[in-house]
């Protein structure tokens, strides 16, 4: 090869221009770049950290929980109506809690609110009296607007907007204020419907609430008031995108108040964008029924042997509660355990909400004793006297780890955890233990072990079911006497063995039968 062929050519010479010349400063930059280690002169400053702006926020709700307790003590002193009062009373509810006697005179006072509380605080009063009472007064009595609601409450979960409309809906009957629930599960035209009859107060999850106001079934031009519960519950859902839609569609001027349990980046935006000046008040976190119950590890070699442990503990005389992370693994595990003997229910996002609640309703009963449930639904489950939480399925994080286990160990009563997990799992849970703060035993076991046994042969037994009512049948004997019966008509000519008449093309059909079959 000729040695001019070997030479290549700079992109300068390529496009006809000079070849540039050495430039020692521009080489030593460039060497600097490469090697930052050898720069020459004084060392650049470094950026100081900025405070973060939501840390300011939770330092100010701490400081507020911090503050002596309000002397009021009885609803009367908070300022709440006599209707209102006297509605309380029938619910027996007498004395106010501490976030409600925090954050009632603010709100009251149409001031923008965020609060700080854990569930079962008494959160829901804390802003359902104030919007129930607004609503009442601002403006005196007036006939609900078609498709435009005055009040609005965003939930997570349809079952939480059930909870919260069983609350405030007989509370708002007696001012005079309608409520309603706007959800997924359920037909859309009986939301519709009952939008276009006008209604005061829609409690709603954030999706089924963008499908109505898609449709041009529902608008929130006139919404005075808005409350977003469960904030950070929201976010960790992913619905943080609808939230910020459907609160661009309300006036900028109404009141907002803001409930969360905790106050991350996420909800911290929430606030800095939609809250004016917002009154802050919280009261200090008790400690979680899940750090109150004891928690367990169940370590186990493969999957086959998970479901044979699940099936095991299942069949224990208590209620049993399993969390699974997906839908189809929550039917799977019901199906499987139902196979065993042991009458199982799933409840998750592809129910319908009767088909939900009515799941929940027979758990609570104790029949079945065992209950299967995804994520999305833990919030929704409020049942007393259960006895044992299984992570079949080990939860995404350890904020879920706390809420799932949480449904054990309430009002005081005793709860055992357990998580079924492998070896491979075990590092990943440990960290969501640490980060949960509760401390767990571990065990390798498979079904039969002496410690899956003792666990599934303890517990307090549910009562037995109600006998179910006697049922007549018409094919037997049974039940109240048959009067005479009318005698069976004989079949007439022409007419087939099922009792039906043959028309006149089946008639021509078998003769031709009859005739072909004779030649």
């Amino acid at each position: 090869m000729p040695e001019n062929a070997r030479r290549r050519r700079s992109p300068a010479q390529r496009r006809g221009d000079q070849p540039t010349r050495h430039n020692p400063s521009r080489s030593s930059s460039r060497s600097q770049s490469r090697n930052p280690g050898r720069r020459s002169g004084p060392p650049r400053a470094a950026r100081p950290s900025q405070p973060e702006p939501y840390a300011e926020l939770d330092r100010a709700l701490s400081d507020a929980a911090a503050r002596p307790e309000p002397e009021v003590q009885t609803f009367d002193e908070l300022g709440l109506a006599e209707r209102l009062i006297e509605a309380l009373a029938k619910r027996d509810i007498q004395v106010p809690f501490a976030i409600q006697r925090r954050a009632l005179p603010d709100a009251l006072a149409g001031r923008d609110v965020l609060g700080r509380a854990q569930t079962g605080s008494g959160k829901t009063l804390a802003f359902g009296l104030p919007l129930l009472t607004r609503l009442a007064t601002d403006g005196g009595p007036r006939r609900p607007r078609v498709k435009a609601p005055r009040g609005l409450v965003l939930v997570p979960t349809r079952e939480l907007a059930q909870q919260v409309a069983d609350v405030l809906g007989p509370l708002g009957r007696a001012l005079g204020v309608s409520v309603m629930t706007v959800y997924g599960g359920v037909a859309y035209s009986r939301q519709i419907s009952r939008l276009r009859d006008g209604v005061d107060l829609v409690v709603a999850t954030p999706g089924r609430l963008i499908d109505l106001m898609d449709q041009h079934a529902c608008t929130l031009g006139e919404v005075e008031i808005t409350v977003l519960d469960e904030a950070d519950h929201m976010a960790d859902l992913g619905f943080m995108p609808a939230v910020t839609r459907i609160l661009d569609a309300t006036p900028a001027g109404g009141q907002r108040m803001l409930f969360s349990a905790t106050l991350d980046r996420r909800v911290g935006e929430l606030v800095t964008r939609y809250l004016s000046d917002p009154a802050l008040h919280a009261v200090a976190p008790q400690p979680e029924a899940a750090s109150l119950a004891e928690h367990r590890v169940l370590v186990m070699p493969d999957q086959q042997e998970k479901v044979a442990v699940a099936a095991e503990l299942a069949s224990r005389p208590s209620r049993t509660l399993f969390f699974v992370r997906t839908k189809h693994g929550a039917d799977r595990l019901a199906r499987q355990l139902t196979r065993t003997g042991i009458a199982a229910e799933a409840i998750h996002g592809n129910r319908t909400q009767k088909q939900r609640q009515r799941a929940l309703d027979a758990f609570a009963l104790g029949h079945p004793r065992v209950l299967v449930a995804t994520d999305v639904a833990a919030r929704g489950i409020h049942v007393d006297d259960v006895e044992l939480v299984v992570h079949f399925d080990l939860p995404n994080d350890h904020k879920d780890y706390l809420h799932r286990s949480g449904r054990t160990a309430r009002a005081g009563a005793s709860g055992l955890v357990l998580t079924l997990a492998d070896e491979s799992q075990l590092r990943e849970l440990k960290r969501m233990h640490q980060l949960a703060e509760v401390t767990a035993s571990r065990d390798y076991v498979r079904s039969g072990h002496p410690v899956v046994t003792e666990i599934a042969t303890t517990g307090t037994p549910v009562p037995p079911a109600p006998p179910a009512p006697a049922v007549s049948s018409r094919g037997s004997g049974a039940g109240r006497p048959r009067g005479p019966q009318r005698p069976r008509r004989r079949p007439h000519a022409g007419s087939n063995e099922a009792g039906g008449r043959r028309g006149p093309r089946d008639s021509r059909r078998n003769d031709r039968g009859d005739r072909a079959r004779a030649a």
